[in-house]
């Protein structure tokens, strides 16, 4: 282990001193070449671009053929739309259900007072023909069936 760590440290020792030359070298060699990409030195003038500068990637060349894609894609978009099956709703009675939905509620409150009447018309038969005693507890079912009554249309109201 100890000469394979040793061989290890003497090859990085080899690199690094590589690396220091190779900077050494690059350091003395400073001359800076300038590009002359749009001025010509011997002229004095400008260059006009070269035929290679169309070969470079623009946006205009990326976008290029997108317009006509974007307006094939909606022509397609807009013959589908067009298609009824896909414009009927789920359900075909649902606009019924909704416009029937507050005339209904007030029939329900009134059948629920009819249901209430009859009840207590029922309660009174019984009551003449029973006992005093079972009397108070019809009163009292009575009673407590009319005050719920009472809550849920006092609930109703102020909902509307």
């Amino acid at each position: 282990m100890e000469t394979n760590l040793a061989a290890t440290t003497a090859a990085r020792k080899e690199r690094l001193i590589a690396l220091r030359r190779k900077k050494e070298e690059g350091e003395t060699s400073g001359t800076f070449a300038l590009k002359q990409r749009n001025y010509d030195p011997e002229t004095r003038n400008l260059r006009k671009r070269d035929a290679e500068d169309g070969n470079q990637d623009t946006v205009e060349k990326a976008v290029e053929g997108l317009a006509e894609m974007i307006i094939k894609e909606d022509e397609e978009k807009r013959a589908e739309e067009l298609d009824l099956f896909n414009i009927q709703p789920k359900r075909p009675n649902w606009d019924l259900k909704r416009d029937m939905d507050n005339r209904m509620s007030k029939l329900d409150r009134k059948t629920n007072e009819a249901i209430a009447t009859i009840f207590r018309q029922r309660l009174q038969s019984l009551r003449k023909n029973q006992d005093p005693s079972a009397q108070v507890d019809l009163v009292a079912s009575i009673n407590a069936a009319e005050h719920e009554r009472d809550e849920q249309t006092r609930e109703e109201s102020e909902e509307e």
